[in-house]
């Protein structure tokens, strides 16, 4: 499988936990969907000019008209970059919800546990309970139902969601036996063993399921591989189409829609993730250019609203 495009926003580092579907058939376009023999996405449409230098777009009159309701959040690249707090985010959304607007933060980082990510919220000065937070690996657990079995490539998130919804987890080893499922999601544990493992399982009759299908996640550093890259990993060697959770799928928007009836907007730093769920969600998208793209970078010029970071975008809806 030549081409083949996948990945993930997942950063923290945890070790690997212990009849296949083409669920992402009529999926929006998302350029971060995988091609050639996975699912093929078309991307968004192209740009039709760069952002401006100061990377905003969308008048401050109409920023303000997104002062109320539920904005749907973005962890990895909006608030943090590899859990080290961006300047002003944590403050930004203090000043949203002091201005009696919810923020439900919506990542595709499958690795950390709940806890762990409400931890480094916390770190940031932001407070938000078990309500506030969708991850991909609760949208991959929704996809199973409870008192199935899944073999977990991933982290402990992947692990903690899967026991949530009552599913047996079942380790990547020889004498797992031959699962109903099997999820993938980051890990910096990922083995040729591993590899061989999972795929086995999927010949064998497991289904294929992806926490999300992201190419890379930021850091610091610049971009580093994400979960995808091991989806596409087990899919090639399996030979299968995965079905996949995280944003921009149906499995998260379906998620996003139980925990919030009245989204305003999708903030993010990936237009192919963040806003195709905003098309999905029938919402505007805003980019921040703190993550994947920065100022200046070409792209994502169908957003909405286009600013440097969200406390930049905040500064426009709600002021200073």
């Amino acid at each position: 499988m030549e081409g083949l495009v996948l990945g993930s926003a997942d950063a923290a580092r945890s070790p690997v936990c212990g009849p296949n579907s083409t669920a992402c058939s009529g999926d929006p376009p998302s350029g971060a969907g995988m091609t050639t023999g996975i699912c093929h996405h078309e991307s968004m449409a192209s740009a039709s000019a760069s952002a401006s230098a100061s990377g905003v777009t969308g008048s401050h009159g109409q920023a303000r008209s997104l002062a109320v309701g539920t904005w749907v959040v973005d962890l990895d690249g909006v608030i943090w970059l590899a859990g080290d707090p961006i300047e002003g985010a944590g403050a930004a959304v203090g000043r949203l919800q002091r201005a009696g607007v919810r923020v439900l933060f919506a990542t595709n980082n499958a690795e950390p546990t709940d806890a762990e990510l409400r931890g480094r919220l916390a770190v940031a000065g932001v407070t938000a309970g078990a309500d506030d937070l969708v991850t991909s690996a609760h949208a991959a657990a929704s996809m199973l139902a409870s008192g199935s079995s899944a073999m977990c490539v991933g982290g402990l998130g992947v692990d903690e969601a899967l026991h949530s919804r009552g599913v047996r987890v079942l380790p990547a080893r020889d004498d797992a036996g031959v699962p109903d499922a099997v999820v993938v999601g980051l890990t910096h544990d990922f083995t040729y063993d591993v590899l061989r493992v999972a795929a086995t399982a999927v010949r064998r009759g497991a289904r294929l399921i992806g926490t999300n299908d992201d190419p890379t996640h930021p850091t610091p550093q610049g971009l580093l591989p994400g979960s995808g890259a091991l989806v596409a990993a087990v899919a090639t060697a399996a030979e299968v189409v995965p079905e996949l959770a995280g944003k921009p799928h149906r499995p998260m928007a379906d998620l996003v829609r139980a925990r919030a009836v009245d989204v305003t907007v999708v903030v993010g730093d990936r237009p192919a993730t963040d806003g195709v769920l905003a098309q999905r969600l029938g919402v505007p998208y805003a980019l921040v250019r703190s993550g994947v793209l920065r100022s200046g970078d070409p792209g994502g010029t169908d957003a909405e609203f286009d600013y440097a970071d969200l406390a930049a975008l905040v500064d426009a809806v709600v002021g200073p």
